[in-house]
Order: C-alpha cells, then structure tokens, then sequence
C-alpha cells in the first residue's frame, strides 16, 4: 500500500455558488448565472447544498471525518453586489464567521476569489474582456486580503480555460456564444493578466499567507503515433495547458506557444491583442506564485481532425454522447479499454501522474502544487441512510496513488482536495451528478456520510492509500 506525508491535506473541496444557495438573501447581489438559469429553467442553484445557513454543520463533519482542509470560495456579490462601490456587510460577516468556524474545528480554509461567478453588472459589460473588470477584480481582491486576515491561503481564479471555452467555444455557460476563439484566447490572455496583478498586489503589500491560481489541466495524448495525431494534441494541449503554465511561471508566451495560437487563429479567423504592458505585469508575477493548483478529472485523446467545429456536452449523464471535435485543433475520442464515467470522463489516472512530472521538469519554479479538485460524478443510490458507492472509492484510489507516486519522484505536492466536500449544484447538470463524500437530500438538507467518506477518514488518519 502506498502512503502520502505526514503532513499531508486531505481536504474536501466546494465553491459558493454550487454550494451556498441563498443566492438572494444576506443582500448578496446578482450574477449572470441567475437571470441564465431562470431562463433556461432547467435548473435552480437554489437552495443547492444550504451551505450559506448548514456550513457550522459541514465543517463539524469535516473535523468529524479526518478532512483538515476545506477550498472554498468567496462570492464577489456578496462583498460588493454591483462588483465595486458599497460594501455588503452582512456578506463580510458571513464569510468571518465560516472562517471563525474553521478555526473552531482545526480545518484550514483555501479561499478562491472568483469561481464562475462574475458580479452581473460587470458581466454584461464584457466580462473579462473589458480591462474594467480587470481593475475591479483586483480591488476586490485588495479588500478581501485587507478584511479576512484569518485566512493565510489565496487563489486568485478557479479554471480559467473552463472559463472561456464554457462561455465562448462550448457556449453552455453564459453568454452562450459558440466558437469566438478570438473571445477565447483574449478571456484567457486578461484573466492570466489579473491573475498577475493581483499576485504583485499581495507581494508587494507584504500580507501574511501564500496565493496562487488553480488550473484545470487535463494531459493530452496523440490518438496514435501519426505525424497528423501528434500536431493536434500539440495544438489542443498548446491552448488549454501550455499557454495557461507559460503565463503563470515564464510571464510570456513560449516561441512553441505562440505558433501554436496563431495556427489556431488562422483556422478560425481569429485575432488576438497583447499588449506589451501586460507581459511586464506578468513577468513580475511569474516567479511569485507560492502554489499551484490544479484541478484534473480526466484526460483525453486528440486525433486529427479536418472539419467544422462540432460540439455535444453531455451534461445529463447519458453515457457515449459526448462529441468534441474542433476546427483548426482536433478531435478528442474515446479510448479502447479505459474506462469512463457516465458523463464520458475517462479513467486514466497515469494522466494526473504525468501532469505533475511534466510541471517538476518543464516549469522547475513551480514552488509547491495542490490537487484542489478531483473526483467522480455518480449516480449514487440511496437506501434508507446508506449510501455504497464503491466506484467513487476505487477511482480516488486510484488517483491517490498517482500522487504518492509522483511525490516519491520528486514533485511537491502537499494536498489533495477531494471534489466535492458535500453533494451540491453543478453547473450544468443540476443535482443528478452527485460527486460528494456526504449525502444531501436536497428537500431536506439532511447529510449522511457515504461509505466512501468511512474510507477517506482512514486514509487521512493513516496516511495509507488503502
């Protein structure tokens, strides 16, 4: 049996609005994704897990169940609810207290600043492809440092690649535009941009802690070894890991990179603005990362591919229906013999350990990495107060052991934060995909711990990947 340090986190992971609910009360303000939800009427991030009124119980479970870390985040409209101006004290309150509760039970808050959810106000005027937003981020992030002293750990942004292609290439989180990769590629350049700002901010203003960002890298692989196979994974893994690492840890763009994007563009008749300011802040950034996050659920396979972009997200579980074959980049297929969850996640977790051996040799300043998000969306099963989900626990078997192994090869990876602490709302498949160590019946708001939360007690006791 393998076996993780002893100072090892095993925390559980959650984001406000999938987790809060309350989105209209303790005069929270909006953001797009209510007025998006509403309309669609598919689904409703209320009440989702009550954690805005259940987190004293949430983080007693913590404690209950061996889990010493808790990745949350702050909602920006609770702060300010137009993104500047008027602060909402009740919100501040708030989020003192869920610190206050931490501490009570020795659990340690890993706070992200923006998870998905831009203040409404700021989003309709372009998002993160108005400079606006940009400033109003990093004042933002300048009251929370100033405010919650309490907390030591700071991410700026949470998946920024899964910000712009949701929004601007899949078109399933708002505004709902397919395929602008020139939307895309300036939403990836801005948000790396803030992310820089804010990063030079909290160095060059001494506050106590660490921050850095946490990235969805998800390893890609040639379908086979054909020249054709191995330039489209070049060209999706050069857009969606590349240009995000370069960014972080060079300050610039790698030669690679940028051919890479202009390939893309031309494909695609896109255009991209890089302003030569930007790569200063950046650059001044790129060696002040104190930590990496990386959040990895699965891996794909690229092959060539020749077409008109087609796309099916497969956001109901209805397994074998996702389609993802992009113009000017590839296609991602599934693989013979690997397994895949219902929603045609691959189980593969040889990709976490090479991502993070990847990270140790081609960006050596990486300083320290936590996994801040991993796990598996099921279908569990309900009897009576139990819930077995065996499935869940092999696949985090799995892919703990990819860790420990890359640890022993030398990559500092001091944490892991199980997606998701409780079950809650996802953003595209409302309730039905159910990833948490602890049950919610969502009528009732009652939780019951999974036998997969049994296990993960006894790992973080012992350390031992059983």
């Amino acid at each position: 049996m393998l076996k993780l340090p002893s100072d090892f986190i095993l925390g559980g992971a959650t984001a406000a609005y999938q987790a809060e609910g309350a989105t209209k009360e303790g005069g929270k303000g909006p953001v797009a994704w209510d007025e998006f939800l509403e309309k669609q009427g598919r689904f409703s991030p209320d009440p989702a897990s009550d954690f805005y009124h259940q987190y004293p119980e949430d983080i007693k479970l913590c404690k209950k169940f061996g889990i010493n870390g808790i990745r949350l985040s702050i909602a920006w409209t609770r702060i300010f609810p137009n993104g500047s101006g008027e602060v909402n004290q009740e919100g501040v309150d708030f989020y003192h207290d869920v610190f206050a509760e931490c501490q009570k039970h020795n659990v340690v808050p890993f706070v992200t600043l923006h998870h998905f959810d831009t203040p409404k106000e700021l989003f309709d005027k372009g998002d993160f492809l108005n400079r606006e937003t940009l400033e109003a981020f990093v004042d933002y992030a300048e009251f929370c440092f100033n405010e919650f002293t309490e907390v030591k750990n700071w991410s700026t942004f949470n998946e920024i690649y899964p910000v712009a292609t949701n929004q601007y290439l899949l078109g399933v989180f708002p505004p709902s535009i397919k395929s602008d990769f020139t939307k895309i590629i300036q939403c990836l350049h801005n948000m790396m941009v803030a992310h820089a700002m804010t990063v030079n901010l909290f160095k060059e203003n001494n506050y106590p802690g660490e921050i850095g960002v946490v990235h969805s890298l998800e390893t890609k692989y040639p379908a086979s070894d054909s020249e054709e196979d191995r330039h489209a994974c070049f060209l999706d893994d050069a857009l969606s890991v590349r240009f995000l690492l370069d960014a972080t840890y060079l300050g610039y763009y790698s030669e690679k990179t940028m051919l890479a994007l202009d390939e893309i563009c031309q494909a695609n008749g896109a255009k991209y603005e890089f302003l030569d300011s930007d790569f200063e802040i950046m650059k001044k950034a790129s060696t002040r990362n104190d930590y990496l996050g990386i959040n990895h659920y699965q891996c794909h396979f690229v092959k060539a591919y020749d077409g008109e972009t087609m796309i099916h997200h497969n956001g109901t579980g209805d397994k074998g229906t996702s389609v993802y074959k992009v113009k000017g980049i590839g296609e991602r297929i599934y693989k013979e013999g690997l397994k895949r969850t219902d929603w045609d996640w691959l189980i593969y977790p040889e990709g976490m350990y090479d991502i993070l051996i990847r990270i140790k040799q081609d960006y050596p300043d990486y300083n320290k990495i936590y996994i801040t998000e991993n796990g598996m969306g099921y279908k569990d099963e309900f009897d009576d107060g139990i819930i077995m989900d065996k499935p869940r626990m092999e696949y985090l078997k799995v892919y703990l052991e990819a860790i420990s192994k890359a640890i022993t090869d030398g990559v500092n990876v001091k944490g892991y934060f199980l997606w998701s602490l409780m079950d809650l709302f996802s953003w595209t498949n409302g309730y039905n995909k159910r990833y948490g160590l602890f049950y919610v019946d969502f009528e009732t708001q009652k939780r019951y711990p999974k036998e997969s939360a049994y296990w993960y007690k006894l790992v973080s006791e012992t350390k031992t990947i059983v």
